[in-house]
């Protein structure tokens, strides 16, 4: 894949009704710019796969779309088996992704196994009110914390602050922590869809820190539509979201192939960054 299919992948995930931009496609190319594959047919692209590897622990794939005129032809299990050949190259031994029901049988079928439940939920509310600086209950971050990118890389069970300051970058106004005397209780990122305001990753080590992360990130953002994908072994993560009036959308699967020496703290996570990056 290349800076000119761009406009192809989001032909592609408009189809499957998705929330990725263009800057979401430019994450997956400056981080892996070998490693993002399009299939053709007749010289059009119908179908893509893109990879992150992160430290060289494992690599995270993402937006396996297949253009539904062109499905059944095996052209999903191609490209994924064109990135597993390429990740074997680089000597990547865990891969990991979040399986749709849809396609976890294919994924089985490729080596790969469930390591725990997500699930997305959804708010739609009417346009929330403009608000000040006055009205947010956390300050603006002008850069991230080292700790914050200390944190995260135990959580996520690897290193990405490049992903997490484009995010941050990009919005920084859904970015927020809280501390406590010095000591990190929690932090939340956000980005802009296509459609909606994806909130993750969103991590806390308590009640309180989760529920004002999640409050912070509710003011701040100024779209109709909300999106989280959450750990749905967080109780918590579950009661404050239903609380705010999310329900659920889908079921998600992490899963990994390979060894999985690297599983992070998934139990301090609320909610991941989402399905096409972890």
């Amino acid at each position: 894949m290349i800076a000119d299919d761009i406009a192809a992948g989001l032909r592609l995930k408009e189809i499957a009704g998705w929330n990725q931009t263009a800057a979401d496609w430019e994450r997956f190319l400056n981080a892996s710019p070998q490693g993002c594959f399009v299939a053709e047919v007749d010289g059009r692209v119908h179908g893509t796969v893109t990879t992150i590897v992160f430290e060289n622990r494992f690599a995270w794939v993402g937006m396996v779309l297949v253009d539904p005129e062109f499905r059944g032809r095996g052209i999903g299990t191609a490209l994924l088996e064109k990135e597993i050949e390429y990740l074997d190259t680089l000597k990547v031994l865990t891969i990991k992704l979040d399986a749709t029901p849809q396609g976890k049988p294919l994924y089985e079928k490729l080596g790969f196994v469930s390591e725990y439940e997500i699930e997305r939920w959804t708010l739609h509310r009417a346009l929330p009110l403009k608000t000040t600086t006055d009205d947010l209950r956390a300050p603006l971050l002008t850069k991230l914390a080292p700790e914050v990118l200390e944190t995260d890389r135990q959580v996520f069970g690897a290193e990405r602050g490049s992903l997490l300051n484009s995010l941050h970058h990009d919005a920084p106004e859904l970015t927020s922590s809280i501390s406590s005397k010095g000591v990190l209780e929690g932090y939340a990122f956000g980005r802009r869809g296509a459609f909606a305001d994806h909130l993750g990753p969103w991590m806390s080590k308590n009640a309180d820190a989760a529920h004002r992360l999640l409050e912070t990130f509710l003011t701040r953002s100024a779209r109709q539509t909300l999106i989280v994908d959450w750990m749905k072994a967080n109780k918590l993560a579950g009661t404050l979201l239903a609380l705010a009036g999310f329900s659920y959308s889908r079921a998600l699967t992490r899963m990994y192939r390979g060894t999985n020496r690297f599983p992070g703290r998934p139990d301090l996570l609320c909610a991941i960054l989402g399905p096409e990056f972890g």
